[in-house]
Protein backbone atom coordinates (compact mmCIF):
# COMPACT_ATOMS: atom_id res chain seq x y z
CA UNK A 1 0.00 0.00 0.00
CA UNK A 2 0.92 3.55 -0.74
CA UNK A 3 0.41 6.27 2.03
CA UNK A 4 2.05 9.23 3.16
CA UNK A 5 1.40 11.31 6.31
CA UNK A 6 1.39 14.96 5.11
CA UNK A 7 1.77 18.03 7.14
CA UNK A 8 -2.20 18.15 8.23
CA UNK A 9 -3.84 22.00 7.13
CA UNK A 10 -4.79 24.57 9.47
CA UNK A 11 -7.84 23.14 12.12
CA UNK A 12 -6.72 19.45 11.07
CA UNK A 13 -4.15 17.49 13.17
CA UNK A 14 -3.29 14.73 10.85
CA UNK A 15 -3.53 14.57 6.75
CA UNK A 16 -2.79 10.72 5.22
CA UNK A 17 -2.36 10.58 1.36
CA UNK A 18 -3.47 6.89 -0.29
CA UNK A 19 -2.84 5.48 -3.35
CA UNK A 20 -5.04 2.67 -4.25
CA UNK A 21 -5.71 0.29 -7.31
CA UNK A 22 -9.03 2.13 -7.16
CA UNK A 23 -8.06 5.78 -7.02
CA UNK A 24 -6.56 8.03 -5.04
CA UNK A 25 -7.77 8.74 -1.55
CA UNK A 26 -7.16 12.16 1.03
CA UNK A 27 -8.28 11.79 4.82
CA UNK A 28 -7.83 14.54 6.81
CA UNK A 29 -8.36 14.11 10.74
CA UNK A 30 -9.38 16.99 13.23
CA UNK A 31 -9.78 15.18 16.04
CA UNK A 32 -9.77 11.74 17.41
CA UNK A 33 -10.03 9.78 20.88
CA UNK A 34 -7.62 7.26 18.91
CA UNK A 35 -4.72 7.17 16.64
CA UNK A 36 -6.38 7.14 12.66
CA UNK A 37 -4.54 3.84 12.11
CA UNK A 38 -5.84 1.76 15.69
CA UNK A 39 -9.06 3.00 14.28
CA UNK A 40 -9.70 2.44 10.20
CA UNK A 41 -7.56 0.55 7.91
CA UNK A 42 -7.71 1.91 4.28
CA UNK A 43 -9.09 -1.27 2.09
CA UNK A 44 -10.43 -0.91 -2.03
CA UNK A 45 -13.57 -1.65 -3.18
CA UNK A 46 -14.64 -3.55 -5.87
CA UNK A 47 -17.59 -1.43 -6.31
CA UNK A 48 -17.91 1.02 -9.19
CA UNK A 49 -19.91 3.09 -6.85
CA UNK A 50 -17.52 3.67 -4.42
CA UNK A 51 -14.09 2.45 -5.02
CA UNK A 52 -12.92 2.40 -1.28
CA UNK A 53 -13.62 0.92 2.15
CA UNK A 54 -12.80 2.59 5.71
CA UNK A 55 -11.97 -0.78 6.87
CA UNK A 56 -12.18 -0.76 10.98
CA UNK A 57 -9.88 -2.06 13.26
CA UNK A 58 -12.05 -1.73 16.32
CA UNK A 59 -15.87 -3.02 14.66
CA UNK A 60 -15.41 -6.61 14.15
CA UNK A 61 -16.77 -7.05 10.82
CA UNK A 62 -13.37 -7.21 8.42
CA UNK A 63 -10.85 -7.02 10.85
CA UNK A 64 -10.15 -9.55 13.70
CA UNK A 65 -10.98 -7.57 17.31
CA UNK A 66 -10.41 -8.40 20.94
CA UNK A 67 -13.87 -8.51 22.03
CA UNK A 68 -13.29 -5.92 25.24
CA UNK A 69 -12.25 -3.83 22.07
CA UNK A 70 -15.71 -3.81 20.39
CA UNK A 71 -16.92 -3.63 23.86
CA UNK A 72 -15.36 -0.35 24.92
CA UNK A 73 -16.39 1.37 21.81
CA UNK A 74 -19.71 0.49 22.38
CA UNK A 75 -19.16 2.23 25.64
CA UNK A 76 -17.70 5.03 24.44
CA UNK A 77 -20.64 5.80 21.85
CA UNK A 78 -23.46 5.02 24.40
CA UNK A 79 -21.80 7.78 26.40
CA UNK A 80 -21.92 10.44 24.34
CA UNK A 81 -25.40 9.78 23.37
CA UNK A 82 -27.18 13.66 24.86
CA UNK A 83 -29.72 13.07 27.48
CA UNK A 84 -33.25 11.94 26.38
CA UNK A 85 -36.23 12.08 27.85
CA UNK A 86 -39.46 9.51 25.97
CA UNK A 87 -38.53 6.86 24.04
CA UNK A 88 -35.46 6.24 22.32
CA UNK A 89 -35.08 4.27 19.28
CA UNK A 90 -31.95 2.81 18.54
CA UNK A 91 -31.33 1.68 15.05
CA UNK A 92 -28.13 -1.04 13.56
CA UNK A 93 -26.95 -0.10 9.86
CA UNK A 94 -26.46 -3.72 7.95
CA UNK A 95 -25.07 -4.74 7.40
CA UNK A 96 -21.57 -3.88 9.07
CA UNK A 97 -23.17 -2.02 12.02
CA UNK A 98 -25.77 -4.37 13.10
CA UNK A 99 -23.86 -5.66 15.45
CA UNK A 100 -22.47 -2.18 16.52
CA UNK A 101 -25.48 -0.95 16.83
CA UNK A 102 -26.69 -3.50 18.91
CA UNK A 103 -23.48 -3.32 21.12
CA UNK A 104 -24.28 0.51 21.72
CA UNK A 105 -28.21 -0.25 22.46
CA UNK A 106 -27.37 -2.38 25.27
CA UNK A 107 -24.52 -0.28 26.98
CA UNK A 108 -27.13 2.15 26.87
CA UNK A 109 -29.66 0.81 28.61
CA UNK A 110 -27.52 -0.71 31.26
CA UNK A 111 -26.56 3.19 31.62
CA UNK A 112 -30.65 3.85 31.77
CA UNK A 113 -32.03 1.14 32.79
CA UNK A 114 -35.88 2.74 33.23
CA UNK A 115 -36.14 4.48 30.39
CA UNK A 116 -38.28 2.95 27.34
CA UNK A 117 -36.11 2.17 24.37
CA UNK A 118 -36.10 -0.07 21.57
CA UNK A 119 -33.08 -1.71 18.99
CA UNK A 120 -34.12 -1.68 15.53
CA UNK A 121 -31.36 -3.42 12.66
CA UNK A 122 -32.21 -2.45 9.20
CA UNK A 123 -31.69 -5.41 6.94
CA UNK A 124 -30.77 -7.07 2.97
CA UNK A 125 -33.60 -9.39 3.93
CA UNK A 126 -37.07 -9.16 4.43
CA UNK A 127 -38.53 -11.79 7.44
CA UNK A 128 -41.75 -12.85 7.77
CA UNK A 129 -44.73 -11.05 6.49
CA UNK A 130 -45.28 -7.66 8.40
CA UNK A 131 -44.79 -4.25 7.21
CA UNK A 132 -41.54 -3.11 6.15
CA UNK A 133 -39.58 0.12 5.92
CA UNK A 134 -37.75 0.51 2.51
CA UNK A 135 -35.06 2.78 1.81
CA UNK A 136 -31.70 3.52 0.14
CA UNK A 137 -28.44 3.05 0.46
CA UNK A 138 -27.21 4.32 -2.83
CA UNK A 139 -23.33 4.51 -2.25
CA UNK A 140 -23.31 0.58 -1.62
CA UNK A 141 -23.32 -2.60 -3.80
CA UNK A 142 -26.58 -3.72 -2.70
CA UNK A 143 -28.40 -0.73 -1.90
CA UNK A 144 -31.69 -1.74 -1.09
CA UNK A 145 -32.06 -2.22 2.84
CA UNK A 146 -35.07 -2.73 4.95
CA UNK A 147 -36.37 -1.50 8.78
CA UNK A 148 -39.20 -3.98 9.73
CA UNK A 149 -42.00 -2.52 11.83
CA UNK A 150 -42.54 -4.49 14.90
CA UNK A 151 -45.23 -5.97 16.19
CA UNK A 152 -47.30 -4.93 19.45
CA UNK A 153 -46.22 -4.03 22.10
CA UNK A 154 -42.72 -3.18 20.62
CA UNK A 155 -44.64 -1.36 17.85
CA UNK A 156 -45.80 0.92 20.42
CA UNK A 157 -42.22 2.13 21.50
CA UNK A 158 -41.80 2.77 17.72
CA UNK A 159 -44.65 4.79 17.15
CA UNK A 160 -44.09 7.10 20.44
CA UNK A 161 -40.62 7.35 20.17
CA UNK A 162 -39.32 10.88 20.73
CA UNK A 163 -35.55 10.76 19.97
CA UNK A 164 -33.85 8.42 17.25
CA UNK A 165 -30.11 7.22 17.31
CA UNK A 166 -28.78 5.78 14.20
CA UNK A 167 -25.88 4.07 14.46
CA UNK A 168 -23.21 3.21 11.75
CA UNK A 169 -18.97 2.23 11.49
CA UNK A 170 -18.55 5.33 9.45
CA UNK A 171 -20.81 8.27 7.59
CA UNK A 172 -19.51 10.14 5.20
CA UNK A 173 -22.62 11.76 3.11
CA UNK A 174 -25.42 11.54 5.23
CA UNK A 175 -27.59 10.79 2.35
CA UNK A 176 -28.39 7.22 3.71
CA UNK A 177 -29.66 8.99 7.09
CA UNK A 178 -31.68 10.81 5.50
CA UNK A 179 -33.34 8.34 3.38
CA UNK A 180 -34.05 6.36 6.55
CA UNK A 181 -35.03 9.45 8.96
CA UNK A 182 -37.77 10.02 6.16
CA UNK A 183 -39.06 6.18 6.09
CA UNK A 184 -39.13 6.37 10.30
CA UNK A 185 -41.17 9.35 10.58
CA UNK A 186 -44.05 7.83 8.90
CA UNK A 187 -44.12 5.20 12.14
CA UNK A 188 -42.61 8.12 14.75
CA UNK A 189 -44.44 11.28 14.09
CA UNK A 190 -43.70 12.74 17.45
CA UNK A 191 -39.80 12.43 16.79
CA UNK A 192 -37.93 15.47 18.19
CA UNK A 193 -34.76 14.64 17.95
CA UNK A 194 -31.62 12.69 15.87
CA UNK A 195 -28.45 11.55 17.04
CA UNK A 196 -25.84 10.22 14.56
CA UNK A 197 -23.68 7.77 16.34
CA UNK A 198 -20.81 6.44 14.15
CA UNK A 199 -16.70 5.12 14.64
CA UNK A 200 -15.88 7.96 12.16
CA UNK A 201 -17.43 10.64 10.53
CA UNK A 202 -16.29 11.73 6.90
CA UNK A 203 -18.44 14.29 6.48
CA UNK A 204 -16.88 17.50 7.08
CA UNK A 205 -18.42 20.32 8.99
CA UNK A 206 -20.11 22.32 6.68
CA UNK A 207 -22.34 18.73 5.68
CA UNK A 208 -22.73 17.74 9.22
CA UNK A 209 -24.02 21.15 9.85
CA UNK A 210 -26.91 20.62 7.05
CA UNK A 211 -27.91 17.69 8.01
CA UNK A 212 -30.40 18.84 11.07
CA UNK A 213 -32.26 20.87 8.13
CA UNK A 214 -31.97 18.13 5.81
CA UNK A 215 -33.63 16.17 9.04
CA UNK A 216 -35.86 18.51 9.73
CA UNK A 217 -35.16 18.18 13.62
CA UNK A 218 -32.77 19.10 15.60
CA UNK A 219 -29.43 16.66 15.14
CA UNK A 220 -26.26 16.12 17.25
CA UNK A 221 -23.31 13.70 16.41
CA UNK A 222 -20.57 11.98 18.34
CA UNK A 223 -18.11 9.66 17.72
CA UNK A 224 -14.48 8.45 18.39
CA UNK A 225 -13.16 10.19 14.81
CA UNK A 226 -13.99 13.43 13.00
CA UNK A 227 -12.48 14.37 9.54
CA UNK A 228 -13.03 14.80 6.19
CA UNK A 229 -11.56 13.05 2.77
CA UNK A 230 -11.35 13.46 -0.97
CA UNK A 231 -11.39 10.15 -3.43
CA UNK A 232 -10.49 10.26 -7.08
CA UNK A 233 -11.37 7.15 -8.46
CA UNK A 234 -9.76 5.57 -11.26
CA UNK A 235 -11.38 3.18 -13.88
CA UNK A 236 -13.13 0.52 -11.82
CA UNK A 237 -12.26 -2.82 -11.55
CA UNK A 238 -13.94 -5.05 -14.83
CA UNK A 239 -15.09 -8.25 -12.27
CA UNK A 240 -17.57 -7.53 -9.86
CA UNK A 241 -19.12 -9.64 -7.47
CA UNK A 242 -22.15 -10.91 -7.69
CA UNK A 243 -24.98 -9.50 -5.64
CA UNK A 244 -28.56 -10.44 -4.66
CA UNK A 245 -30.86 -10.30 -7.36
CA UNK A 246 -34.62 -11.17 -5.12
CA UNK A 247 -34.76 -7.79 -3.51
CA UNK A 248 -37.83 -8.04 -1.66
CA UNK A 249 -38.21 -11.85 -1.53
CA UNK A 250 -38.75 -13.25 2.17
CA UNK A 251 -35.69 -15.38 3.90
CA UNK A 252 -37.85 -18.01 5.90
CA UNK A 253 -34.46 -19.17 7.34
CA UNK A 254 -34.34 -16.30 9.65
CA UNK A 255 -36.68 -15.14 12.56
CA UNK A 256 -37.03 -12.81 15.04
CA UNK A 257 -35.32 -14.58 18.19
CA UNK A 258 -32.57 -12.15 18.77
CA UNK A 259 -34.20 -8.66 17.72
CA UNK A 260 -34.25 -8.93 13.80
CA UNK A 261 -37.60 -7.79 14.16
CA UNK A 262 -37.11 -5.47 17.28
CA UNK A 263 -35.62 -5.84 21.11
CA UNK A 264 -36.65 -3.74 24.14
CA UNK A 265 -33.61 -5.51 26.39
CA UNK A 266 -30.13 -6.51 26.42
CA UNK A 267 -29.72 -10.25 24.89
CA UNK A 268 -28.24 -12.70 27.22
CA UNK A 269 -24.79 -13.63 26.74
CA UNK A 270 -24.30 -17.50 26.25
CA UNK A 271 -21.99 -18.14 30.15
CA UNK A 272 -22.63 -21.75 29.58
CA UNK A 273 -21.88 -22.57 25.77
CA UNK A 274 -18.67 -20.35 26.74
CA UNK A 275 -17.98 -22.38 29.95
CA UNK A 276 -18.21 -25.64 28.19
CA UNK A 277 -16.18 -24.42 24.76
CA UNK A 278 -13.27 -22.62 27.17
CA UNK A 279 -12.59 -26.25 29.14
CA UNK A 280 -11.60 -27.33 26.00
CA UNK A 281 -9.36 -25.13 25.16
CA UNK A 282 -6.13 -25.41 26.55
CA UNK A 283 -3.09 -22.99 27.85
CA UNK A 284 -1.58 -20.73 24.89
CA UNK A 285 -4.20 -21.76 22.42
CA UNK A 286 -5.45 -18.91 20.72
CA UNK A 287 -9.88 -18.75 19.39
CA UNK A 288 -11.85 -16.85 16.77
CA UNK A 289 -15.38 -16.48 16.96
CA UNK A 290 -16.64 -15.42 13.64
CA UNK A 291 -20.16 -14.12 13.25
CA UNK A 292 -22.04 -14.82 9.67
CA UNK A 293 -23.17 -11.83 7.43
CA UNK A 294 -26.07 -10.04 9.28
CA UNK A 295 -25.58 -12.30 12.48
CA UNK A 296 -23.42 -10.17 14.77
CA UNK A 297 -24.03 -9.74 18.32
CA UNK A 298 -24.75 -13.24 19.51
CA UNK A 299 -21.43 -14.53 18.63
CA UNK A 300 -20.26 -10.94 19.86
CA UNK A 301 -21.39 -11.92 23.53
CA UNK A 302 -19.65 -15.28 22.93
CA UNK A 303 -16.96 -14.30 22.21
CA UNK A 304 -16.85 -11.67 24.97
CA UNK A 305 -17.53 -14.44 27.67
CA UNK A 306 -14.92 -16.41 26.50
CA UNK A 307 -12.01 -13.78 27.17
CA UNK A 308 -13.52 -12.75 30.34
CA UNK A 309 -12.84 -16.50 31.02
CA UNK A 310 -9.64 -16.09 30.30
CA UNK A 311 -9.31 -17.14 26.75
CA UNK A 312 -6.94 -15.76 23.94
CA UNK A 313 -10.25 -14.72 21.83
CA UNK A 314 -10.74 -12.37 18.68
CA UNK A 315 -13.93 -11.80 17.05
CA UNK A 316 -14.93 -11.14 13.24
CA UNK A 317 -17.84 -11.22 10.76
CA UNK A 318 -18.00 -13.12 7.39
CA UNK A 319 -19.81 -10.03 5.06
CA UNK A 320 -20.81 -10.49 1.42
CA UNK A 321 -19.20 -7.47 0.81
CA UNK A 322 -16.81 -7.06 -1.82
CA UNK A 323 -13.33 -5.95 -0.91
CA UNK A 324 -9.84 -6.44 -3.23
CA UNK A 325 -6.99 -8.24 -1.79
CA UNK A 326 -4.77 -5.08 -1.07
CA UNK A 327 -4.53 -2.86 1.87
CA UNK A 328 -5.92 -3.25 4.93
CA UNK A 329 -7.73 -6.49 3.24
CA UNK A 330 -4.66 -8.82 3.49
CA UNK A 331 -6.18 -12.33 3.01
CA UNK A 332 -9.81 -13.25 1.25
CA UNK A 333 -11.55 -15.85 1.62
CA UNK A 334 -14.46 -16.51 -0.99
CA UNK A 335 -17.51 -19.15 -0.52
CA UNK A 336 -20.70 -20.05 -1.13
CA UNK A 337 -23.85 -17.68 -0.15
CA UNK A 338 -24.79 -18.10 3.53
CA UNK A 339 -28.21 -16.97 3.67
CA UNK A 340 -29.04 -18.93 -0.16
CA UNK A 341 -29.39 -15.70 -2.01
CA UNK A 342 -26.91 -16.88 -4.97
CA UNK A 343 -24.57 -13.57 -3.42
CA UNK A 344 -20.74 -14.42 -3.01
CA UNK A 345 -19.71 -13.92 0.52
CA UNK A 346 -16.51 -13.10 1.73
CA UNK A 347 -13.97 -13.25 5.32
CA UNK A 348 -10.98 -11.56 5.27
CA UNK A 349 -7.52 -11.38 7.02
CA UNK A 350 -7.83 -14.84 8.01
CA UNK A 351 -5.72 -17.83 6.99
CA UNK A 352 -6.56 -21.18 7.32
CA UNK A 353 -4.80 -22.78 10.39
CA UNK A 354 -4.20 -19.12 11.68
CA UNK A 355 -6.41 -20.16 14.91
CA UNK A 356 -5.95 -23.32 16.89
CA UNK A 357 -9.57 -23.24 17.43
CA UNK A 358 -12.29 -21.32 15.18
CA UNK A 359 -16.14 -21.00 16.02
CA UNK A 360 -18.76 -20.32 13.78
CA UNK A 361 -21.26 -18.74 14.30
CA UNK A 362 -24.85 -18.59 12.27
CA UNK A 363 -28.78 -18.25 12.50
CA UNK A 364 -29.61 -20.10 9.66
CA UNK A 365 -29.13 -23.93 8.60
CA UNK A 366 -26.27 -25.17 7.30
CA UNK A 367 -25.99 -25.24 3.55
CA UNK A 368 -22.97 -25.47 1.28
CA UNK A 369 -21.51 -21.86 2.21
CA UNK A 370 -20.92 -22.96 6.23
CA UNK A 371 -19.75 -25.97 5.30
CA UNK A 372 -17.24 -25.09 2.51
CA UNK A 373 -16.54 -22.30 5.19
CA UNK A 374 -15.95 -24.53 7.86
CA UNK A 375 -13.97 -26.89 6.19
CA UNK A 376 -11.29 -23.96 5.15
CA UNK A 377 -11.00 -23.12 8.34
CA UNK A 378 -11.26 -26.51 10.47
CA UNK A 379 -14.09 -24.77 12.26
CA UNK A 380 -16.64 -25.92 14.81
CA UNK A 381 -20.22 -24.97 13.59
CA UNK A 382 -22.49 -23.16 15.81
CA UNK A 383 -25.66 -22.75 14.84
CA UNK A 384 -27.93 -20.39 17.73
CA UNK A 385 -31.29 -21.06 18.32
CA UNK A 386 -31.88 -19.39 21.16
CA UNK A 387 -29.89 -16.62 23.57
CA UNK A 388 -27.71 -19.77 25.33
CA UNK A 389 -26.46 -20.58 21.81
CA UNK A 390 -27.96 -24.13 21.30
Amino acid sequence: MSATIDTPPAGFIAEHRVSMPTGKLVVRVRQSHLALDQLIGFAARNNARRGFLFLSKVLGKHWPVRPSVMAAMHELLAGQLPPQSGTVVFVGMAETAIGLGQGVFEAWCRRHPNQPALYLPTTRYRVGSGDVMVFQETHSHAPHQYLHVPAEPLRRLLNDATALVLIDDEVSTGNTFVNLVEACRVHSPRLASVHISTITNFMGEGASMALAQRFGLPVTHAGALDGEYEFVANTPPAVQARTNSKEGAPNTALTDTFGRLGIARPLAAPVALAQEIFASVTAGQTVLVLGTGEFLHPPFLLAHALEQLGADVTFQSTTRSPILQWGAAMHVLQFADIYGEGVDNFLYNVKPGQYDHVLICHETASGQGLTQLAQLLDARLLHFKNEGGR
